[in-house]
């Protein structure tokens, strides 16, 4: 992909730069006078608000370099236009990996990974991005690459500025490089599907939160939304995965089918019959069969009686949930834009945020991505303003 120019909703199309060095990217944001726009495998590009001012769009994918690799401390440093397949290509050798499930990994980039603060099923056992960045650089608007963090996990304390571009969307500084800690690689892991009835969901997945066993995956779909992967009849499925060695996951999967063999059964997958079902769960948020697809924060106790209502809402939903960390996700594949407005409004009453992640580019004047302001919007303008006093990183895209 090196288009001569990049549209984002149909709005451009906005010419392409693409720097090999971050001196280069400096000294393009130290003499441009329009907003820029920067991006890296596209994947993620249709998340936020169209823009609002003509500008230039930065490919980042030329800032590609392995920096440093000290793999006995568990660490790595890289520039944030590396690709995610590429990176565990080079923690492979050394048995180590970056926990967090990243659809379309050959092409999505690590620094627009971090600006959308994507994160997958690992996230109830292992975190999201921001439990992994310990350093961090970024260019600000003059053009300077200002650091955050360092490259040992003990590092100085102070603002975590790491946390703080992370989820930015770009709209405070381009991403240049970035320090990960790392995990080992899983010794073993294995999946159990549980199927369930509607009116059994809540007491499944109390008893799932109240286990003595210890998860790294506790999602929730319901029967259109694993149709792909784990067809059953079914109103619902909860996947449990674990993850350790070989003694640890078998122990656990005997306890969790003698808290669960009374009331549900039970289908386990193991070693490398359980690869397709985390593959299938890794790629599920990247649907191309999607018209919109909404993501809902709220309580993890709430997420049994949100997904049965939202079942009801119509639109014939592929519907998902972390369910352990309280994320619900919606695919709707057929869906006019009015029906598209009344399931946002039905999604916003119960949730305590939603998301448009993707919609048709021309419903983004009618629908609002972001939702209501959050409380400390006031906040957020005033850091975007410290960050970002040109204005120039972004513009529209983001809430601030």
């Amino acid at each position: 992909m090196n288009d001569a120019s990049l549209s984002i909703d149909g709005f451009g199309p906005l010419p392409v730069v693409r720097p090999a060095t971050v001196a280069e990217l400096g000294d393009f944001v130290r003499q441009t006078r329009t907003p820029i726009y920067p991006f890296g495998g596209r994947t993620q590009i249709g998340v936020g608000s169209t823009p609002s001012i003509m500008g230039t769009a930065v490919d980042l994918r030329g800032l590609d370099q392995v920096v440093d690799f000290p793999a006995r401390d568990m660490t790595i440093t890289v520039q944030a236009g590396i690709a995610l397949g590429r990176l565990q290509q080079l923690l492979t050798p050394e048995n180590l990996r970056l926990p967090i499930d990243v659809p379309q990994r050959a092409t999505a980039t690590l620094g627009g990974t971090l600006a959308v603060n994507v994160s997958g099923q690992r996230r109830f056992g292992y975190g999201t991005l921001r439990d992994y960045v310990i350093g961090i650089s970024a260019v600000n608007d003059e053009g300077n690459e200002f650091k955050a963090g360092g490259r040992v996990v003990k590092n100085v304390a102070g603002y975590d500025v790491c946390k703080l571009l992370v989820g930015s969307f770009g709209t405070l500084g381009i991403i240049s490089q970035v320090t990960l800690k790392l995990r080992p690689c899983a010794e073993e892991q294995a999946f159990v599907c549980i199927p369930c009835r509607g009116e059994k969901l809540a007491a499944l997945l109390d008893q799932l939160l109240a286990s003595r066993t210890r998860p790294v995956i506790l999602d929730l779909c319901n029967r259109a939304g694993c149709a792909a992967f784990a067809p059953v009849e079914a109103d619902f499925v909860a996947i449990v995965g674990y993850e350790g060695n070989g003694d640890a996951v078998k122990w656990q999967m005997q306890q969790l089918v003698k808290e669960l063999a009374a009331n549900f059964t039970i289908e386990a997958r193991v070693g490398s019959t359980s690869q397709p079902l985390d593959d299938a769960l890794t790629e599920w948020s990247s649907a191309a069969s999607a018209r919109m697809t909404l993501k809902a924060s709220l309580r993890p106790s709430g997420v049994a009686d949100f997904m049965t209502r939202a079942e009801t809402w119509g639109g014939q939903p592929k519907l998902r949930a972390h369910a352990g960390n309280g994320v619900a996700f919606g695919h709707y594949d057929d869906v006019t834009v009015a029906a598209a407005r009344d399931l946002v409004a039905k999604w916003r009453e119960l949730a305590a945020a939603v998301v448009v992640q993707k919609c048709p580019p021309e419903w983004k004047s009618g629908i609002d991505v972001w939702g209501s302001p959050p409380v400390d919007i006031s906040v957020m303008r005033e850091v975007k303003r410290r960050f970002d006093p040109r204005g120039i990183f972004n513009p529209g895209r983001f809430v601030v």
